[in-house]
């Protein structure tokens, strides 16, 4: 029987508690694929579980969206012991247990294969902020964006979404915009390929205008509310906004100007439920046309499960930078 080490939230009495506990392969849910647990990720959506109690379906939980490892054990001919996999998303962190565990067992519809060009510590570099990533960048794509087309602007870009986003389109040959309210990241951002760095403050709906002047070509944003107000308004004829998060507030209040009048196009970026067939070709291209060049330790964060609570608190506080990797 394997005992292994897991961070658990629990809820008694109404009252939550975030724990480091020793568990053994019965605690787990049930699931064809056992996975020895090598890297796991920490993402705004982890630290909204974990410390707000957010998106949890039941109690205890071992949080974290995203694992990537090696499959001990499983009752499903898709895998066999020793393949590398990666899970990411559907409940994985909310209603069953996730990521932040030594071992995990999982429905086998939800795993995939680590791509070919990936390592398992660079699955979770990318994770589901890097899917969300590459997601945005094919979505905007699909709707007609070109490198010819002018600037793309990135907001949130120091976050785990925006680093990868901006590496991404800087790498397909993009000129990109990136917003932030940590201008002494300047470097970081440049470093990753931005050609122009602003700040948050001037990407803010302020005054409710419906139409301001055309900047952008597209746009990539994982903060949501008012900045996502601005946006709408500055994209040229016939562009697109990924819409892919919530760090900036989850109300949107806008007209159809935008929609009618430049023909723009709001995406809604959906990493949860994507279907698999399309879930593996996106993670394919990571490991392939897609793959950043920066996943090395400029991005990225190595932390333990000692250490995760204080790194959840900080990511929702905006004070996290880039990728922070779990090592189990």
């Amino acid at each position: 029987m394997y005992n292994f080490q897991a961070m658990v939230l629990d809820k008694v009495n109404d009252q939550t508690k975030l724990e480091i506990k020793q568990l053994s392969i019965d605690d787990l849910p049930e699931g064809e694929v056992t996975i020895r647990v090598a890297y796991s990720s920490v993402n705004f959506k982890d630290g909204a579980v974990a410390i707000l109690n957010k998106f949890v379906t039941s109690y205890p939980i071992v949080p974290g969206i995203d694992l990537a490892g090696t499959v001990i054990d499983s009752k499903d001919e898709r895998f066999t012991t020793g393949d590398e996999v990666i899970v990411t998303s559907y409940e994985l962190g909310t209603g069953y247990f996730g990521g932040f565990s030594e071992i995990a067992r999982v429905p086998a519809e939800w795993v995939v294969p680590l791509p070919k060009g990936l390592s398992l510590k660079e699955s979770m570099i990318l994770g589901t902020a890097g899917f969300t990533a590459a997601l945005a960048v094919q979505r905007l794509e699909d709707n007609g964006l070109e490198p010819s087309h002018g600037p793309v602007l990135v907001a949130g870009a120091t976050g785990g979404v925006g680093s990868i986003a901006v590496n991404i389109l800087a790498k397909k040959g993009y000129d990109v915009v990136a917003s932030t309210g940590k201008l002494n990241q300047e470097q970081y951002l440049k470093g990753l390929g931005a050609k122009q760095i602003i700040h948050r403050d001037e990407v803010v709906d302020n005054d409710s205008k419906p139409m301001r002047e055309e900047k952008w070509a597209g746009a990539i944003d994982p903060v949501g509310g008012k900045t996502l107000q601005y946006i709408l308004s500055t994209l040229k004829y016939g562009a697109s906004v990924a819409t892919c998060g919530f760090t900036g507030g989850m109300e949107v209040s806008t007209t159809v100007f935008p929609h009618i009048s430049r023909g723009v196009n709001w995406l809604g970026i959906d990493s949860v439920q994507y279907p698999m067939k399309k879930r593996l070709e996106i993670w394919n291209r990571l490991g392939d046309d897609l793959k950043p060049t920066a996943l090395n330790e400029d991005m990225v964060n190595e932390i333990s499960l000692k250490e995760l609570p204080e790194v959840l608190a900080a990511i929702l506080e905006g004070k996290v930078r880039g990728r922070t990797l779990v090592k189990l």
